[in-house]
């Protein structure tokens, strides 16, 4: 059977076999539906699934708490609790959790990159949407242009949904190499995918499409002050109500988009990620400055990533003929 969300109905399983293990020690009703709302702030807060967890989102998160939200150290120590007995479940080889989940394979066949004219159509209708509630006098103009910014942001800089989802204003340096980019030559990305055993890897990535900057410098500038009541000031990305803005309204907003433009269904935010990478090899750009870009330990990652066109393929062949062509009539000669 396919399923069109694997890793939630994964998630609501593990969630249920929890209730089921509480029920069995005869606690609350309400004490059981509180730690799974727990469980899903966390998962919310995070933007990973549990089998994506670090020790490093749990610190986050109990400062967010402490800090940013005035939660009591007595209550946060409460929360880390329960969190603590959910691993403890999952990670049981008694319930073998561990070995029902296949971990993410970014060379997914069916990420494929978009090719320049679908990226075109989408960052155009993402700007109409903008356009028109503003047109309209409709609420969500903020919406739709923080959601055009990010689409631009993820291509631009070649990032994955939570890399971008995490941004915070802090995040983007000069370059004296650069000026013309300004304050944003550089982007820190800080929540890098995480290897086995370790936290979430940082990695600097160099701004190399100027129009995405103009387009990031602009939200940034005009849009970003206008979103009102935001306890979370640092947050580049923010919601309606002041939250930062998650991966998975990142992807709902893409698909909405991409099936009202209807491209393939298989498509994902990810894509865009791939398209920065494919696009880049195909206008020649270094593939090992490419590599470092997007934060691949290994240039055979890159290599899965790149989709080169058939129209790439063939200029490339021809050159190659050419140049053999060439030698041996020098040869001859």
């Amino acid at each position: 059977m396919f399923l069109l969300h694997p890793e939630d109905t994964v998630l609501d399983a593990m969630l249920d076999g929890w209730e089921k293990q509480q029920r069995g020690r005869r606690l609350e009703s309400e004490t059981i539906d509180d730690r799974r709302r727990l469980v899903r702030r966390f998962v919310e807060f995070s933007g990973e699934y549990p089998w994506n967890w670090t020790a490093a989102h749990m610190d986050e998160w109990s400062f967010s708490l402490i800090a940013e939200l005035g939660r009591a150290r007595s209550t946060v120590r409460a929360y880390q609790g329960a969190i603590r007995q959910f691993c403890d479940l999952i990670t049981s080889p008694h319930y073998r959790w561990a070995d029902a989940h296949l971990e993410d394979y970014e060379g997914d066949a069916e990420r494929r990159p978009l090719t320049g004219e679908e990226c075109q159509a989408l960052f155009d209708y993402a700007d109409d949407r903008v356009e028109e509630a503003i047109r309209l006098g409709r609420k969500g103009a903020l919406t739709a242009y923080r959601d055009a910014t990010v689409f631009k942001t993820i291509y631009g800089w070649g990032l994955r949904c939570r890399e971008v989802s995490r941004l915070d204003f802090t995040d983007f340096y000069r370059n004296p190499k650069a000026p013309e980019l300004g304050k944003y030559e550089q982007m820190h990305v800080r929540y890098g995918k995480a290897t086995k055993g370790s936290g979430p890897r940082r990695r600097m990535v160099a701004s190399v499409m100027p129009w995405a900057v103009e387009s990031l410098e602009d939200y940034l500038v005009n849009i970003r002050p206008r979103f009102q009541h935001h306890p979370n000031r640092k947050a580049v990305w923010l919601t309606e109500r002041g939250g930062r803005l998650q991966p998975r309204e990142i992807e709902t907003r893409f698909a909405a988009y991409r099936d009202a433009l209807g491209l393939d269904k298989e498509l994902v935010p990810h894509c865009l990620r791939h398209s920065h990478v494919t696009h880049q090899i195909e206008d020649g750009v270094d593939p090992k400055f490419v590599q470092e870009q997007v934060g691949h330990r290994f240039a055979s990652t890159t290599a899965i990533y790149t989709g080169v066109s058939t129209d790439f393929m063939n200029t490339m062949m021809r050159n190659a003929l050419d140049q053999a062509f060439a030698t041996e009539e020098l040869e001859t000669v």
